[in-house]
């Protein structure tokens, strides 16, 4: 069977009853993993733990913590006693994310980050693994450190957000996982040689590597509905293309679509969110999202199958409703082409 995974914010449009709902759909229908953030709701990891007491097989995934907002003590320590509470099923998703967030929120400075997540993996291994830490690094130095209340698994895997070309080459030395958002398609073969050189470095190939990019998926019930869908799929991408700083700018841009992102990043820039939304061409929706009844959405997932995605992670686009979340859930689930 096929992994696929799902991704859900905990926020003041989901209850936690509906959270658990999903989840135990999820469960039920054979999804691999459940992934959630942090980035405007809750803490990641009181949320999984919440997900972990009513589910039984479902992995549980950090979408992403950043690698600025703790100590790889604590962090070690969390991500242990997830896979503790859940009886191993932790996986932890670990990202730089940027200068607005870590400078505006946690109010550090946002330095190095390619070195420093380095450190940061490094020690978090060294925890998790058990021994006394010993780190004398730039941003990091430890003494005597030690978990006495080590993971249930012998690995916890350990994935990476990245989509800038020095930070693929990271992600392909150290983890094992890849954790794109709005990657192209037609771009992952390319992307993912990027991650080679990097797994090269450290005696590894792409196959140690699991490309699991976030795909944001809407299964519509009708032509209106569809219409609905493809609304809200163009809105979220133009907020993340035109108001997340750089990174999702940028990454479009390399893929081909440098006009269609500079247009929705002046109309955002203006305050005009209609006209940035109006500014994402049909050629990048449909590189980047999944939208369509639910055979059509299960087409469109197999092509990123085909293009290189080991275990998608569905998404959804901010405003989608439960319905409509439920309904692509068992659109997409495992056993839908069974």
């Amino acid at each position: 069977m096929e992994e696929i995974g799902f991704f859900l914010n905990a926020s003041r449009e989901t209850s936690d009853e509906n959270l658990i709902s999903i989840a135990k759909q999820a469960d039920g229908l054979g999804y691999h993993s459940y992934w959630t953030g942090e980035s405007w709701g809750r803490d990641v990891f009181t949320v999984l733990t919440m997900v972990a007491c009513h589910t039984a097989n479902l992995r549980l995934g950090t979408g992403i913590a950043t690698v600025y907002s703790r100590t790889p003590a604590i962090l070690a320590q969390t991500i242990a006693s997830l896979d503790i509470i859940s009886k191993g099923r932790a996986m932890l998703g670990l990202g730089s994310s940027g200068k607005v967030v870590v400078e505006g929120w946690h109010g550090v400075p946002f330095d190095s980050p390619l070195a420093r997540t380095r450190e940061y993996i490094e020690i978090i291994r060294m925890a998790l693994a058990g021994g006394a830490v010993n780190y004398e690094g730039k941003f990091y130095q430890m003494e005597r450190f030690r978990m006495i209340s080590p993971p249930v698994q012998e690995r916890v895997p350990i994935y990476l957000a990245s989509l800038g070309p020095k930070n693929l080459e990271l992600t392909g030395e150290l983890a094992d996982g890849w954790l794109p958002v709005w990657a192209s398609r037609d771009r992952l073969p390319d992307l993912k040689e990027q991650i080679s050189i990097g797994a090269a470095k450290s005696s590894r190939n792409i196959s140690d590597v699991t490309v699991s990019p976030y795909i944001f998926c809407y299964a519509a019930d009708g032509a209106e509905d569809l219409a609905h869908g493809e609304q809200l799929l163009r809105a979220h991408m133009a907020y993340y293309v035109g108001g997340m700083g750089t990174f999702y700018f940028d990454s479009m841009s390399r893929a081909g679509f440098a006009t269609e992102s500079q247009a929705i990043r002046d109309a955002w820039g203006s305050g005009n969110r209609e006209q940035a939304a109006a500014a994402v061409s049909d050629k990048m929706m449909e590189s980047v999202v999944v939208l369509g009844d639910a055979q059509q959405c299960r087409d469109q997932l197999a092509q990123f199958r085909q293009a290189g995605a080991d275990m998608p992670i569905v998404n959804f686009a901010h405003g989608t409703d439960l319905e409509a979340i439920h309904r692509t859930m068992a659109a997409l689930a495992p056993q839908a082409d069974a």
